[in-house]
């Protein structure tokens, strides 16, 4: 068998029965769903497949993956999209070869970058993959230059968390894409063709707690009667959806609602009938649309002072607003102070109208303007 011979393409939609069924039938984990951003290849040897694989979302923890990486928190949240697991690797029976495993794999880490930025709009800094170590040794990875960088603790993701029982440890491989990766995932600011969305974070316990008290002093533009839920809490549950990557008032919501009963509490939300109310999305609408903006904006600047990652540079930058005309009849100017790294922004002022300014402050401290 010329291993030369060897082609992996991606599986054509009218195979996915197929490939799941092999899956189904050979792989020891079985059968995976396609879930989120996901591909699947077929290797083929004169049309005839010889295996499959199946690479997906990464891990969402993993310490020696995350340390080997040396990446915040924060960077690691905002940017696992640039990581893929390869989720399902399967020989198919009677092609087991010598160096045939090695072979596809280095086959589909060729392509894979260029399939993922096609199919998802972004680039691929790195590969992982967990195996199983009461089974296999990993021979096949090492082969085709992977990683070893250390075993899991044993702990598996479950809907509510992680399981309370330790099962058996897995070996991390990782597979680098381009030199340096590590070094490059940990940048403060990647190339556009590396970002996968808007700023966000993954919140702690201990931020979800302090969220809704930046808010307790501003003014409630309710009526008294009627108020199920408390003013600093919507806000909080707001500003949190927004950090962790939510726009609009229908994401906040469904961010809201899937919120567990921990972070329900640590929020200070509502108790009735034995569990946590969150606010629907016509009271998050409601609220949004007529709190006060500038007290709204100090307490999210006070907040920032304390939370928000450090900025080496601020732009400030001016824009103007269409449709929106004053008394004289001039359009309205919104002057704006972003950090350059966190896409935070500092402070907004209406101002008179002047031209477009963008200006570069290096080391610049926090000002309002």
């Amino acid at each position: 068998m010329d291993l030369r011979q060897i082609v992996v393409r991606l599986v054509h939609p009218s195979e996915k029965q197929t490939y799941q069924s092999l899956m189904a039938q050979y792989h020891y984990l079985g059968a995976l769903p396609k879930i989120s951003e996901t591909l699947w290849y077929v290797a083929c040897w004169h049309d005839q497949w010889v295996a499959l694989l199946s690479f997906s979302a990464s891990a969402l923890k993993c310490s020696v993956r995350d340390s080997w990486i040396g990446w915040s928190m924060h960077n690691r949240y905002d940017r696992l999209k640039l990581i893929v697991n390869n989720s399902r690797f399967l020989i198919l029976p009677d092609w087991h070869r010598p160096n045939l495993g090695s072979r596809v794999l280095s086959l589909c880490s060729r392509r894979l970058n260029a399939d993922w930025q096609e199919a998802f709009g972004h680039s691929v800094v790195l590969l992982e993959t967990f195996v199983d170590s009461q089974r296999f040794s990993g021979t096949v990875y090492k082969a085709a230059n992977w990683i070893y960088v250390g075993d899991t603790k044993g702990y598996r993701r479950i809907r509510n968390g992680y399981s309370a029982s330790v099962g058996t440890p897995k070996k991390v491989f990782l597979m680098p894409l381009q030199a340096d990766a590590g070094a490059f995932l940990c940048q403060p600011v990647l190339p556009s063709l590396y970002q996968t969305g808007g700023s966000k974070m993954m919140l702690t316990a201990q931020q979800m707690e302090s969220l809704p008290s930046f808010f307790s002093e501003i003014t409630d533009p309710r009526r008294s009667q009627g108020r199920r839920h408390r003013l600093s809490t919507v806000l909080g549950i707001a500003t949190a959806a927004c950090l962790c990557g939510m726009r609009g008032y229908r994401a906040i919501s469904d961010w809201a609602q899937s919120l567990g009963t921990a972070a329900r509490r640590r929020f200070g939300c509502r108790y009735e009938n034995r569990q946590y109310i969150v606010p629907s999305e016509y009271i998050i609408r409601d609220i949004l649309v007529r709190v006060d903006p500038v007290e709204l904006d100090r307490a999210l600047q006070r907040w920032n002072q304390i939370y928000a990652k450090q900025d080496e540079s601020l732009a400030i930058d001016g824009k103007t607003m269409r449709n929106a005309l004053d008394e004289q009849g001039y359009q309205a100017h919104i002057m704006s102070v972003v950090g350059h790294q966190t896409k935070h922004c500092y402070a907004q002022k209406k101002s008179e109208p002047y031209p477009l300014l963008m200006m570069k402050v290096s080391n610049a401290p926090m000002k309002s303007i």
